[in-house]
């Protein structure tokens, strides 16, 4: 689904990108959202899909692009023939690459369209060859890597020297309320066995960026206590994309539930965030009910 608005507040009813689709067989696909890029004043968004056969296996992981100049009228979807259900959508590296943060995989393309030339990169064992990103894979690679936590819903940062890190949600048995990180040293083409990391987390997505001003930022619900609820969304700062020393809450309001009774798993959840003229915004899932779009001033954070 779409939704426009010229002033922030004033949104356009939500019409689809897509009506659905089927595979070959006739199985109904599931769509996800892939995130969105910019590039010479061409819009592209992102569209992970797979079927989930009758003993629920996945299949046909495959990712699509539609384009758009206006952002209101669209093109049909064509396959990028990456097999990845992205995490958050393309990040332009310091070369001019593109990144997608996958759950075990980091695909790039030196195609500033970001529409073709996509190459799978990632922790997942260097044997699989053919291997694809879906939401069941990573419980997979951590059998074959033997972690004692699934990884999995990565977001990337890069720092001054070249470095391109990546932070980890870890989730399962075994959680121990950290992030987890690994590291690029070839832009995105080859990566580091993860470790855990000292960063806190309840078990949940998050998104890193950089501002205006060269500090780094991550968004999320850091506060290991608050798995599954995911009650306060934090802002975390950071000068050189390692260590995280400023912290200031972003929200923390309740959402009271229309299914009573009914967990979802997440007051706020799922956020991405966007810097653009002078603000920092955050888009936010509150309880897997609606979407919410906060924003706060460049110039009211955290000195």
């Amino acid at each position: 689904m779409v939704s426009t608005a010229q002033d922030f507040a004033s949104w356009s009813p939500a019409t689809p990108l897509f009506d659905v689709l089927h595979d070959d067989a006739g199985t109904e696909l599931v769509l996800t959202a892939g995130g969105l890029h910019a590039h010479d004043g061409q819009l592209v968004a992102y569209v992970g899909s797979y079927a989930v056969d009758e003993q629920h296996v996945i299949t046909d992981t495959r990712l699509l692009a539609l384009t758009s100049t206006d952002g209101v009228t669209w093109s049909t979807a064509q396959d990028l023939h990456v097999p990845v259900i992205p995490n958050h959508g393309p990040q332009r590296l310091d070369s001019g690459r593109l990144l997608i943060a996958g759950n075990i995989s980091f695909p790039f393309t030196d195609d500033a369209a970001g529409l073709a030339g996509w190459t799978m990169s990632g922790i997942y064992p260097a044997g699989r060859i053919g291997i694809h990103d879906d939401p069941g894979i990573f419980w997979r690679v951590r059998e074959w890597q033997e972690w004692p936590v699934a990884l999995c819903e990565a977001a990337i940062l890069q720092t001054d020297d070249g470095t391109v890190r990546a932070l980890l949600r870890s989730t399962g048995h075994g959680f121990a309320g950290r992030l987890w990180e690994t590291a690029s040293q070839d832009d995105g083409a080859s990566w580091s066995a993860p470790t855990e990391s000292g960063f806190s987390d309840c078990d949940t997505k998050f998104h890193l960026g950089r501002l205006p001003d060269g500090r780094f930022y991550y968004v999320g619900c850091p506060d290991p206590r608050e798995q599954h609820v995911r009650s306060t969304l934090v802002l975390s700062l950071s000068r050189d994309g390692q260590l995280f020393d400023q912290h200031a809450l972003i929200a923390d309001e309740p959402w009271a539930m229309g299914t009573p009774g009914r967990s979802k798993h997440g007051a706020y959840g799922y956020p991405h965030t966007l810097v653009h003229a002078g603000f920092l915004y955050v888009i936010i899932s509150r309880q897997k009910e609606a979407i919410e779009v906060l924003r706060v001033a460049l110039a009211d954070l955290p000195n």
